[in-house]
């Protein structure tokens, strides 16, 4: 697919004209914001907590709380795809566009070997339970992912490189 392509489908799907308005962009940010704050403040309290903090509180009962993240991501997926699809000129060359897709993908991966490897587990142990030293690296790779994300989103807006900045695009 190409950039004309992804324009074309953002401008017959009225998601071009919406982003330009006065207060299209800045909505959907807020909402891209508010998800990412809440898919933190629940992957990441719950990989704090698979670090060591907060003993008192059971790893299960903080689990309940992930899909509030899910549900962040998800909209987080959605929000982000607009802001592509309304400029991905500056989106698709784009190093830190890049790198927080990396990001992604490596915390994607890492949901998949924590689900299939270490979460019954971890569900099972008691509030004063510390979790095992696998359950600790996939909380670390995890943490720095979203950091990564975080990071490397907020950068998004300092580099807006020509499309022969990126030799593999």
């Amino acid at each position: 697919m190409s950039i004309a392509d992804i324009e074309s489908f953002a401008r017959s799907s009225g998601i071009y004209d919406f982003m330009n308005t006065k207060w299209g962009w800045p909505f959907i940010e807020s909402l891209h914001y508010l998800a990412l704050a809440m898919l933190l403040g629940t992957v990441g309290l719950f990989d704090l907590r698979l670090l060591g903090f907060a003993r008192g509180i059971s790893i299960g009962a903080l689990h309940r709380f992930v899909p509030l993240g899910v549900v962040a991501y998800i909209n987080n997926i959605i929000t982000g795809s607009m802001f592509f699809v309304s400029a991905p000129d500056q989106y698709a060359y784009n190093p830190s566009f890049q790198l927080k897709l990396v990001c992604m993908a490596i915390a994607g991966l890492n949901v998949i070997v924590f689900y299939s490897t270490t979460a019954k587990s971890v569900k099972a142990l008691a509030p004063s339970d510390a979790a095992p030293l696998h359950a600790k690296i996939i909380a670390v790779v995890s943490l720095a992912s979203w950091i990564g994300v975080i990071i490397f989103g907020r950068l998004i807006t300092y580099f807006r490189p020509p499309y022969y900045w990126c030799f593999w695009c």
